[in-house]
């Protein structure tokens, strides 16, 4: 499977209980670096600078989805940059009163009706909307024209899988896996290559889209250094849905061919890959690199939220490969598996969230 990704599988479930789910895991990780931007922006976001007549500024949520966490992130960042331009107009008398601009990226594919349906009320009044549809590992909206860009949860999201991953000739064939588990360096390699290319693609796309100045805030999950992704609780419900994929194409619901043929265009990177994948880029400067624990990950998580969370992340990339049937019947026996065999929190490693804030040179 190599068909371009960025975020839509976020999205995927048509069952809003999964999405609720899949949604409010997000929402704990946003809110537990929340504290950490506002401050940086208070500090450091220098609106003269930028434009002594500035009127309008401008952000971009970058893998926006359908909802509620873009609007969530986004109207934190507005109500620091007001702050923060009440302080200076305070200060100084040619500062403008200020409007603010927002644009929703995601897939055409992505539900726009949907997320503007849900848009709160009140978030009409702070400021204009506008969707926006194309991959963010491109160029999706002018130059020089964004002040604050954000991306949560999205840049694991290859825009394709390496072709050598389903290739049984290839040393990097991922064999029976679903993904990128560690298991077989030569995947692991591929991947890693896959992802360093999607990132410098982003951060190139989005230097060209910032005023000089501008911030490009990234949050997301990544492994410490050291870490497999076998080793954790999301690497092992991940390898828990492929046995049930096989199990599935034993009792003919689908083939081993079409499994052989399905990997994740999903990549978590060790924090050392991450740092250096984003150095390659010199149009930016790392203002902050936080690496914490996501609030949610030493708690023991229901297997009911579990089941819906990655049925939210899962089903729609599923479906476009095995086809809508087999989504029931797949979410049903991984329900089962895990009331048989409960993934033991204490003794999986950790993953973790990582807040950047880079600043366009």
């Amino acid at each position: 499977m190599s068909t371009s990704s960025q975020s839509y599988p976020m999205n995927g479930g048509d069952d809003q209980h999964s999405y609720i789910h899949n949604s409010s895991y997000q929402k704990a990780g946003i809110d537990g670096v929340q504290e950490k931007a506002r401050q940086y922006i208070l500090e450091n976001l220098d609106l003269l600078n930028m434009n002594p007549n500035l009127s309008t500024f401008t952000i971009a949520d970058f893998g926006c989805s359908i909802g509620p966490n873009t609007f969530h992130a986004v109207q934190n960042i507005i109500d620091i940059v007001k702050l923060k331009h009440l302080k200076e107009s305070q200060e100084d008398s040619r500062v403008a009163p200020l409007e603010f601009q927002v644009y929703f990226n995601d897939l055409p594919n992505n539900d726009f009706n949907t997320l503007f349906r849900t848009q709160p009320p009140s978030s009409k009044q702070e400021y204009f909307s506008v969707g926006v549809p194309g991959s963010f590992y491109g160029r999706v909206l002018p130059r020089n024209s964004i002040h604050i860009g954000n991306t949560s949860f999205t840049t694991h999201w290859l825009s394709k899988v390496p072709e050598e991953i389903c290739d049984k000739k290839s040393p990097s064939w991922n064999k029976n896996y679903i993904h990128c588990n560690n298991l077989i360096e030569e995947v692991t390699e591929a991947y890693k290559v896959q992802f360093e290319k999607d990132m410098g693609v982003f951060l190139k796309a989005r230097a060209e889209e910032l005023v000089p100045g501008g911030l490009m805030i990234t949050l997301g999950q990544c492994l410490p250094d050291g870490v497999a992704m076998y080793e954790t609780w999301s690497g092992i419900v991940k390898d828990t849905i492929g046995d049930c994929l096989q199990d599935m194409a034993t009792l003919g619901v689908t083939t081993e061919e079409k499994i052989e043929m399905f990997n994740l265009p999903v990549y978590f990177p060790q924090v050392s890959e991450l740092k250096g994948a984003i150095e390659q880029n010199k149009r930016f400067t790392i203002e902050m690199m936080e690496i914490v624990s996501h609030p949610l990950e030493a708690v023991q998580l229901s297997n009911n939220f579990i089941t819906s969370m990655y049925r939210a992340i899962l089903s729609t990339v599923i479906e476009r490969h095995f086809g809508g049937s087999v989504v029931d019947e797949l979410f049903r026996q991984f329900a089962k598996k895990l009331s048989e065999h409960p993934i033991d929190f204490e003794k999986c490693k950790k993953q973790m969230v990582y807040h950047i804030v880079l600043k366009r040179k």
